[in-house]
């Protein structure tokens, strides 16, 4: 999925904040650890150990565990998904843009590392979005974003006569964001790359008929 920023109550202006260790690499160690245990799985002992930081360090630079959580979620939807996205925007044949995101979203999801399986936002965000107050919102923005992007691509292909001007661009952005969501899914439930690549041909069809 696709995502932006949205407001949610963070403290990021701390004073004395730490700046010993590399923030960046830091927020993706913690992404990690929630993307494979979950935001209640996570114990603090696991994030500090994966970010590599002492305690007061990750209190100081991110705040508390939910504050965290909220800060790897922006992380993941700004830094995770933006290529796939920006290949499938720039790509001129409408179905070759369809065609290579949805491979694209099967070479992540079925690589060896379990930690790339699937998508963190279906995979761990969406079963603690009502737990976790913020997650739920920025869960929304991030699938809202993906939706609109498709949209606009397919209007795009409609002007550019590649798509028929009655061609339901709305409708078919969300059966595009529904595929690479099943696709994720079945990849974490352990499906191989051959078998989601089988269906591939018959999805673009479906997307674009």
């Amino acid at each position: 999925m696709e995502g932006n920023h949205i407001s949610v109550t963070i403290d990021t202006k701390r004073k004395g904040r730490p700046r010993e260790f590399d923030e960046v690499a830091a927020l993706d160690a913690a992404m990690q650890v929630f993307w494979i245990k979950g935001y209640d799985g996570a114990s603090m002992k696991d994030l500090t150990k994966a970010m590599g930081i002492n305690s007061p360090s990750l209190y100081a630079g991110f705040g508390d565990k939910r504050e965290l959580y909220l800060k790897a979620i922006e992380h993941y939807t700004e830094n995770y998904t933006s290529k796939s996205m920006r290949d499938f925007e720039e790509e001129e044949d409408i179905e070759k843009a369809v065609r290579s995101y949805l491979l694209g979203a099967i070479e992540r999801g079925t690589m060896p590392d379990p930690i790339a399986k699937g998508c963190f936002l279906a995979s761990s965000v969406a079963t603690s979005s009502g737990e976790v107050e913020g997650a739920k919102e920025l869960l929304l923005v991030a699938i809202n974003d993906t939706d609109h992007k498709f949209e606009l691509r397919f209007e795009a292909a409609k002007k550019q006569g590649a798509l028929p001007a009655d061609f339901p661009s709305k409708s078919r952005a969300h059966l595009l964001s529904d595929l690479r969501l099943g696709h994720a899914f079945r990849a974490r439930a352990g499906a191989d790359k051959e078998t989601l690549t089988a269906e591939v041909d018959q999805q673009v069809r479906s997307v674009l008929a």
